[in-house]
């Protein structure tokens, strides 16, 4: 989880974490008035909103987590962060793990656990990702979007130990990669600063599909494809990663047409679970 440091709050205080900055700048309404709160007039974010980021902290790669990191991912002071993790881990929400730190705990693990597992998108998900790892040997996610970040909800990993891909759960700013890239792109975002990122939203948009800058100083690459539900909407992103030193411009040529191709096989799931569409019936009784 990213800090949004270097804003103050109305005492003057750095503002780190997400709710923090989100209630200073979002706009509120008042009770009783029903007139919208200007910035920085709105109350502090509750005691919800911070187990939320603790939460989110607590699941971050590397865990388990000292209770100095998790307070410095959050923004929230130490006492704050160590009072909420002794009331999520008797909820079963968080674990103490070795040397102070914390891990998931079983509660947390098993919500989750269920969730994916009666997730109707990831049934026909699964099954794609895993025959397009084994026909490339990559790594084969489907991310969703939330907010301003894609997730990886579910991966079809090598079983050879490279961490040259994202694990379940991983989350990557829309500004980071292909899969962001083509997400803003479908969706309409405005281009930033540099004219090569007009260009590559146009292209996205335009194939349905993009792959990331070869850059040399980065471990790995990506590959992203577009999936789409019944109503033709953006559902998710289909992503091909693996080392940069096996994924050049010539091996993209030739894993683009597989990564298209499982999309639209798990498009076509989708469609098949889609309810009927019903429509006017007019005075002969033939539907339109």
């Amino acid at each position: 989880m990213e800090c949004s440091a270097g804003k103050l709050n109305p005492m003057g205080k750095t503002v780190n974490s997400p709710s923090q900055s989100a209630a200073l700048v979002a706009p509120d309404v008042s009770p009783g008035t029903g007139l919208a709160a200007g910035p920085g007039e709105r109350a502090a974010p509750g005691p919800v909103d911070k187990a939320m980021e603790v939460l989110s902290a607590l699941v971050a790669t590397g865990a388990p987590h000292r209770l100095a990191e998790l307070s410095r991912r959050t923004g929230l002071a130490k006492p704050t962060v160590h009072r909420l993790l002794r009331s999520l881990a008797a909820a079963g929400f968080a674990e103490a793990a070795e040397g102070g730190s914390y891990r998931p705990g079983p509660r947390l693990l098993g919500l989750a656990a269920a969730v994916l597992a009666e997730e109707p998108v990831l049934r026909h998900v699964r099954p794609v990702l895993d025959e397009l790892h084994a026909r490339t040997g990559l790594f084969a996610s489907y991310a969703v979007r939330d907010r301003e970040w894609l997730v990886h909800v579910e991966v079809s990993a090598p079983g050879t130990g490279l961490a040259s891909g994202p694990r379940p759960g991983e989350r990557e700013r829309l500004t980071a990669g292909a899969g962001g890239l083509l997400v803003r792109a479908l969706e309409g975002a405005s281009a930033g600063n540099e004219p090569e990122d007009a260009e590559a939203l146009a292209k996205a948009a335009r194939a349905g599909w993009t792959l990331d800058a070869a850059d040399p100083g980065a471990a790995r690459r990506a590959l992203a494809v577009a999936v789409r539900g019944p109503d033709g909407a953006l559902a998710g992103v289909l992503v091909l990663s693996g080392p940069l030193f096996t994924f050049d411009d010539t091996a993209a040529g030739m894993y683009a047409p597989l990564a298209l191709s499982a999309a639209r096989g798990i498009e076509a799931g989708l469609a098949a679970e889609a309810p009927p569409r019903l429509g006017l019936v007019d005075g002969e009784g033939e539907g339109r």
